[in-house]
């Protein structure tokens, strides 16, 4: 299921700094592969931060791009996702050059995303968006 954060719905309304998702690198979307044994979405949640259950590094989504509502970018992949507990969401946020307090996240992925739920083994771990998009608002 895809769950936009409300906060983050609240920022785009507001045109609050560091909504935008079309920049790159230090300003980019972002995306961390979450164990849901220890994080579950929550609305009231707007920051990095708040996330734990993190596995592997963060990946940059590059090639965003935003029409009618949907949100695409290219797939990624986790390069070396140390062994541990099954990984079966997605977090992503928006980084900016501040710090992690500052990230805001966007959207919580649970379900319907190609090579998830995965039990990491050290290995890479791919990720492929449907062809329709990431997620909508």
């Amino acid at each position: 299921m895809s769950n936009v954060y409300p906060k983050y719905k609240e920022a785009v309304l507001l045109g609050t700094a560091n909504s935008a998702l079309t920049g790159a690198g230090a300003t980019g979307l972002f995306v961390a592969l979450v164990d849901t044994g220890v994080y579950t979405f929550n609305p009231a949640h707007e920051f990095y931060t708040s996330i734990t259950g993190i596995a592997g590094t963060d990946q940059e989504i590059t090639g965003v791009t935003c029409v009618n509502g949907i949100v695409k970018g290219s797939n990624v992949t986790f390069p070396s996702v140390p062994s541990g507990p099954n990984l079966e969401a997605l977090a992503l946020y928006r980084k900016n050059a501040g710090a992690s307090s500052t990230w805001r996240l966007v959207c919580f992925l649970d379900s319907g995303i190609l090579g998830l739920p995965v039990l990491p083994n050290g290995g890479d771990i791919a990720v492929t968006w449907h062809a329709t998009g990431i997620f909508g608002l």
